[in-house]
């Protein structure tokens, strides 16, 4: 079955692109006086400081499909090195050089082969990769952040999540957003999305009987 994400409505994928700009514009803000320590500091991305989460969101708004493609081949369909190298490609020589990198890229709507709804998922997220361990919190749209919740709820491209949350019934406390049946887990629409996505820290912020469920999936 083809993955819904993969058929968007193009009208509601160009008014995607404002909301992935002012995501973008927030982070770089967030970002602009963290020292040298704190861009070291481990993301909740494994293996990844929060500077090189920084250099992968650059890189994902500078790969158009023909560029995307031509790094998958160089790599030899391993996509985790297309990632890597991409990423290094990205990081520049300092801190300051990955931001400023960054900053360049908020109002870009190049992307990979993936729908614009995506590329918000994606900023929302590893925003939140960055921020959660630098103690930064942020008041996301909660229409924005429950577009992210609705696409990841129904998708399990780049990321699972569709799977994660099989047989649980997810509602947000603070929003519209609700999905599937079963064992209940509630809580901010952010938290959801996070733990949908394997955050499982954010499990953390979470109650109900399906909430160990979830946790126990996070390595899916």
């Amino acid at each position: 079955m083809t993955d819904p994400a993969l058929t968007a409505d193009p009208h509601r994928e160009t008014g995607v692109w404002p909301a992935i700009h002012t995501e973008r514009a927030a982070l770089a803000a967030d970002l602009a006086d963290l020292t040298d320590e704190q861009w070291s500091v481990p993301s909740l991305c494994a293996g990844l400081s929060v500077r090189e989460v920084l250099a992968h969101l650059t890189a994902g708004a500078s790969l158009n499909t023909v560029r995307w493609l031509a790094g998958v081949i160089r790599c030899r369909f391993d996509f985790d090195k297309q990632v890597a190298v991409r990423l290094a490609e990205q990081l520049g020589a300092t801190p300051g050089e990955t931001l400023e990198r960054f900053r360049r890229v908020v109002p870009s709507t190049t992307k990979p082969p993936l729908p614009a709804i995506a590329m918000l998922g994606e900023t929302i997220v590893h925003g939140e990769d960055i921020r959660r361990p630098l103690g930064i919190r942020r008041d996301h749209p909660i229409g924005v952040v429950t577009e992210a919740a609705e696409y990841y709820g129904g998708s399990d491209l780049v990321v699972v999540a569709k799977g994660r949350i099989g047989g649980l019934r997810l509602v947000a406390d603070d929003g519209p957003f609700a999905t599937g049946s079963g064992p209940l887990v509630s809580g901010r629409t952010l938290a959801l999305v996070m733990a949908m996505t394997g955050r499982a820290t954010y499990c953390d912020d979470l109650e109900g009987d399906g909430v160990e469920l979830l946790r126990s999936r996070m390595s899916l």
